[in-house]
Order: structure tokens, then sequence, then C-alpha cells
């Protein structure tokens, strides 16, 4: 009876032991909150964010130098383009007094070269005959080839109020807009039968469409003052659209604003990266993107959490076990950093585990 009660106990204790053990061996370990980092090699990358969008680097907003209604529009948003290609007619719509006013130039126009031709073929007459001079003849007859030209303006600007199109030295003038420009099609302002008012030196006139060459996009962003001062012109720049995640984009800084503005209490610069490589889906114009702009970077480097390192009198230290287990201080030396890991120049070796210990708590 002894022997059956002495047995269990007897393995109970050894269990209880064990644990006892375990527990005691781990007491500077997780029970504790403590754990082991281990120091990784890799690549540390020092970056400048930019917050900005995707937009053509020029954009042409074509306008029309006559007032009308728009009769037809030939192109559509998305359309590509190349130059002297139509784009949309106007139909002339003159006022009744502008209508009025060029049919009485031509008119008037007509009576006054009627009269310059008679004066010319008198004085002609009066120059076979010895009676006038050269020089008096040259006068009428350049008067009248004066009016002659008047009246050609006259008529050619009536048939443009009239029909919409004329011709000017062999030259077909009409009131078609065609593409200044080869490129896509962005915006299109103006639907069939919308009143267009013309481009003068006194009013902008209506824009009828937006054109932009998409194979020439830029990145207009901004960057905070803290990182404006590491830019440089040339820097390359990785940038991260978010309608299309999965495309590496690369760019170049081309522009630093040399003036800073104010945008929700913070200190902002103007950047603007050309986009030099893109991925195969189309990059639209307006979409939202981020630029990393590669200041530094140490390649194949040691690197732990930066939070593992503590700073004191200038020097940097981490923690780690010694062979019996105690937490010692080791002095480092650190170089770059991205914001989260660091780089070890001197001090560990990869694989060394440094100790983190559990954050303290706010009481």
């Amino acid at each position: 009876m002894f022997k059956k009660i002495f047995i269990p106990l007897l393995i109970i204790v050894i269990i209880a032991a064990v644990i006892f053990l375990k527990a005691k061996n781990s007491s500077n370990g997780k029970d504790n909150g403590i754990e082991m980092i281990k120091v990784k090699r890799g690549d540390i990358v020092e970056n400048a964010l930019a917050i900005g969008r995707i937009e053509p680097k020029k954009e042409i907003a074509v306008k029309s130098k006559m007032s009308g209604i728009v009769r037809t529009v030939f192109v559509e948003v998305g359309d590509n383009v190349k130059i002297g290609e139509p784009l949309v007619e106007i139909k002339p719509d003159p006022t009744p007094l502008e209508f009025a006013e060029a049919k009485r130039n031509v008119e008037m126009a007509i009576v006054t070269l009627e009269r310059a031709e008679n004066e010319y073929k008198r004085m002609k007459k009066l120059l076979n005959d010895n009676l006038v001079s050269q020089q008096e003849f040259g006068v009428a007859e350049n008067e009248y080839k004066q009016l002659q030209l008047r009246v050609t303006i006259a008529q050619e600007r009536l048939a443009l109020i009239e029909e919409g199109k004329t011709k000017i030295a062999d030259r077909q003038v009409d009131t078609v807009i065609k593409s200044p420009v080869e490129g896509m099609v962005l915006e299109r302002r103006v639907n069939e039968g919308d009143p267009v008012v013309p481009l003068t030196s006194y009013q902008a006139g209506t824009e009828l469409f937006l054109l932009a060459n998409m194979e020439n996009l830029i990145f207009k962003g901004t960057v905070d003052e803290i990182d404006v001062g590491k830019l440089e012109v040339g820097m390359m720049a990785e940038l991260k659209i978010g309608a299309i995640p999965d495309e590496k984009i690369i760019g170049q800084l081309t522009r630093i604003s040399p003036k800073a503005k104010q945008q929700e209490n913070a200190t902002l610069f103007d950047v603007e990266i050309e986009i030099m490589q893109r991925g195969e889906k189309m990059i639209r114009a307006g979409y939202s993107a981020n630029a990393e702009l590669v200041i530094n970077k140490a390649e194949n480097t040691l690197f732990i959490p930066e939070r593992l390192v503590e700073f004191s009198n200038e020097q940097t230290f981490v923690e780690v076990m010694d062979e019996n287990g105690e937490i010692i201080k080791k002095e480092v030396k650190i170089g770059l950093s991205d914001g989260i890991n660091v780089e070890i120049q001197e001090g560990l070796e990869e694989g060394e585990e440094v100790v983190e210990r559990p954050p303290k708590e706010i009481e």
C-alpha cells in the first residue's frame, strides 16, 4: 500500500521540480516581458517623403478667336489627336447689328471702288493724251487698287459671318478649330449648341478642350521643411500610386521651390519629379501619389530596431545577455537610420541577440 502511494507522489515531485527549474531559467526571459532580438543584415534607406499627384508637364487650353455657336464636335475625352486634326466647328452667330454692319461695309466699299474705277479710267485716258503726268496717274491707280483690296476684305468678312468659311489667297479659312498640339483630350468643356466667346486682347475666351501629351508626365507635390534641406535636383525617387500599387514607377527630382508655403500649420515646399520609368498600366492625370526620395542608403549592412539603442553622453549602447544570463550594456557604433531600423557599424555581429525590455506602464 505504501509503495502504491509513494510512486505517484514521486512522479508529481519530479514534474514540479522540472517546472520550477524552467521557470527559474526563464526568470530573465519572457516571463519578465523580455524578448531577444537578433541582429540582421540588409539595406537601410533614408527617404524624404513627398505627397502630391500626377499631372501632365504641359496642358493646352484650346480656344476660338471667333464667336458663335458650337455646330459639331469631332473628338471625345480620351481621344488621341495630332497637330491640325479638327476638334470642333463653330457656327457664326452674329447679332443683327453685326450682320448689317458687315453687309453695309461691303456695299459702301463697292460704291467707293466704282467711283475710284471711273477716276482711274479718266486719268488713264488723260495720260494717253499727255494731259496728266505719270505721277498723277500713279496716285489714281494706287487708290483704285487699295479700294479693290478693301472690297475683297469686306466680302471675306461677310462670308465668314454668313457661312463660317471663305478663301483667302488660295487658302481655305473656316471656323473649324484644329488641334495645336499632339496629345490626348483630357477635358471637353463644350457641347453642341453652346455659345462660344472669342479670345481677344481684353477677354479670356471660352475654353473648348484641354489637351496634353500623356507621355510626358510629372509628379507635383510637397515635402516638409525638415527634409527639404537634404534634397538636391537630380535625386532619384520611387513613386507609389494608390490606384496602381503594384506598378514600379521611377522619377527624377527636377525642381525644388525656393519659397515655402503654409498648409494646415505645416511649412511645406513644392517639388516636381519627372517620370523616367513607368510600368505597363496607364498612368492617368490626377492620380494621387507619394514619392520616396533616396537621401542616403547603406547596402548589405547590419541593423537592429532603433528603439533598442540607448544614448548617453554622446555614446550609444544596447543591452545583451552575458554567459550567465545577466543583462549587461554593450557599447555600439550606429550609422544610418530610416526611422525604424538603425545601422550597426561596430559592436555587434550578425545573429547576435539584443535585449528588448517591455514598455513601461504609464501610471
